[in-house]
């Protein structure tokens, strides 16, 4: 029977940390009116919904777009610092009472700072403005993220499994702490599931430290030296390969978080008894295999938002004009089709996933025992890479040639069917647009259906379905982030819409605030 005597010391170290008293504030906090706060929270779950991205970056995605909106006129940290705050606690990113009223001086203080390092480095530095732009913002929402949110314990997981998974992956060819860089990026990616943002922000720390006033100077002389070496990390060969090997093992640490936080003071006597561990194991499996179908829900919803707004766009505007002008008319038969289709496609691969069973759960179990137990987990069998590119070979170009044909089959193929029904050239291409986004998006929810599997399940038809429909998805992955990037309706929305009415929000709570004090008057 194991005991505590028997843990090691990296488990000791993260169990203790978990184990750690929430500290509680004490201090005034903030508060909202609570209708206010009910329509606001209305509104953003809309606006979430239309916009693609990760589930686990809403809320930075969201504090990057009130930071942009607040300071398109030149706003500084006293003046964006409390309204900004005020919105996360309409929309109910946050409990109301959960910020005290001095975490508004220390927002005020990160926005001043990133707003002087970014004129620093215009003064030092011939960067693009618009690059320098997107940097900054997207530092400063992380920043302003870490200073509302003080839970530090996933963090604390990720440097964890960063620390268990450097130690299985050797590059042959380059330096340790090139290999430790990606292991990091890929652990941040797989588990904590940050976004390229935050992974900015944390290379950001590693590489300059925490920006402060006493070394904003030497932070903006050297910029543009760390933008490059960060930059650079995103680039590096190797690094998808490194993140696949590492995605497949995040199940564990999820498991073992869980247990951790449920646990919690008590996880140390759990562990003693090997059949309790077990136990615990196997039902924190259960629960998150039973989460899989509600995330999977929430992820069609918003990819059918993200779908029907962009092609509302594409079919009525674009498609719809063009056959007017040709035709004299708009075919409304396969502008409907065409409308009603990749939606549809979408429902039915939610539909057809599936979560993992019980055989998942023991591996996962077997795994957490190595981590907890053994100085030198070894969770999965080590990964050895070489960045030097081998000299292609004849099979090499083989591959390449039948990569060209899957594409041509791929696209050829429904190209050849939408001849069939009618289907004029432009209403083809912006069909299969649109196909290329809802394989992609299919993609990413059956990614998230299997979050939890430490290993991937392949049939005989495998091979077969990933010829056919992997170039349809590296296709829609590109056009997805493209169209992320220019979704006119959200940029009318943010920059419109979203101005006059936050304002009214404002002014009504003001308002509800005033006739409070006028009836406390009458007591």
């Amino acid at each position: 029977m194991e005991n505590e005597h028997h843990i090691s010391h990296l488990a000791n170290y993260l169990i203790n940390a978990f184990d750690k008293p929430e500290t509680i504030s004490y201090d005034r906090s903030i508060t909202v009116n609570p209708v206010v706060s009910q329509v606001a929270s209305w509104y953003e779950k809309l606006r979430n919904v239309m916009e693609y991205g990760e589930e686990e970056v809403v809320l930075r995605v969201t504090i990057q777009r009130i930071l942009k909106r607040r300071m398109l006129l030149g706003g500084t940290g006293e003046k964006v610092a409390l309204p900004l705050v005020r919105e996360l606690l309409w929309a109910k990113y946050f409990s109301v009472g959960s910020i005290p009223e001095a975490t508004i001086a220390k927002v005020a203080h990160s926005i001043d700072l990133h707003i002087a390092l970014k004129n620093q480095v215009i003064e030092k530095h011939s960067m693009d403005e618009g690059k320098l732009n997107q940097w900054i913002v997207q530092l400063l929402s992380v920043d302003i993220l870490y200073l509302l949110n003080q839970d530090r314990r996933r963090d604390v997981m990720a440097n964890f499994m960063f620390q268990i998974m450097k130690k299985l992956i050797t590059i042959t060819d380059d330096k340790p702490e090139t290999r430790d860089a990606q292991v990091f990026i890929a652990v941040r990616r797989a588990f904590a599931r940050d976004d390229r943002a935050l992974l900015r922000y944390h290379l950001f720390k590693q590489y300059f430290g925490q920006l402060t006033k006493e070394n904003i100077e030497s932070v903006s002389t050297s910029f543009m030296k760390g933008y490059n070496e960060i930059e650079r990390e995103f680039s590096y060969p190797l690094k998808e390969k490194i993140y696949s090997y590492v995605r497949q093992q995040t199940p564990v640490f999820f498991i073992l978080q869980d247990i951790l936080l449920h646990e919690q003071g008590k996880f140390k006597t759990l562990i003693s008894s090997p059949e309790e561990l077990s136990q615990s194991v196997i039902a924190a499996c259960e629960v998150r295999y039973k989460s899989i179908a509600s995330k999977v829900r929430r992820a069609i919803i918003r990819a059918v938002f993200f779908i029907l707004l962009t092609k509302v766009v594409f079919a009525f505007v674009i498609e719809g004009s063009y056959e007017k002008a040709r035709y004299g008319h708009i075919m409304w038969g396969t502008l409907i089709v065409n409308t009603g289709i990749p939606p549809l496609l979408m429902v039915v691969v939610g539909l057809l996933i599936r979560t993992p069973g019980l055989d998942n759960s023991r591996r996962i179990l077997s795994k957490i025992q190595v981590v907890l137990f053994s100085d030198d987990p070894k969770i999965s069998q080590p990964l050895l890479l070489t960045k030097a590119k081998q000299k292609q070979s004849l099979m090499d170009y083989i591959f390449t040639i039948l990569w060209m044909l899957a594409f041509l089959l791929s696209f050829g193929g429904i190209w050849f069917l939408l001849g069939k029904f009618h289907f004029n050239y432009l209403s083809r291409i912006i069909f299969m647009f649109f196909v290329a986004i809802v394989s992609f998006l299919s993609y990413r929810i059956n990614q998230t259906a299997n979050m939890y599997a430490v290993e991937s399940k392949q049939s005989l038809l495998t091979p077969l379905i990933d010829f056919i429909f992997l170039p349809i998805i590296q296709v829609g992955r590109r056009l997805t982030e493209g169209v992320a990037q220019i979704n006119i309706f959200l940029f009318i929305l943010d920059f419109v819409f979203e101005t006059p009415f936050k304002g009214l929000f404002a002014f009504f709570e003001q308002w509800f605030h005033y006739l409070h004090q006028k009836r406390e008057n009458l007591e």
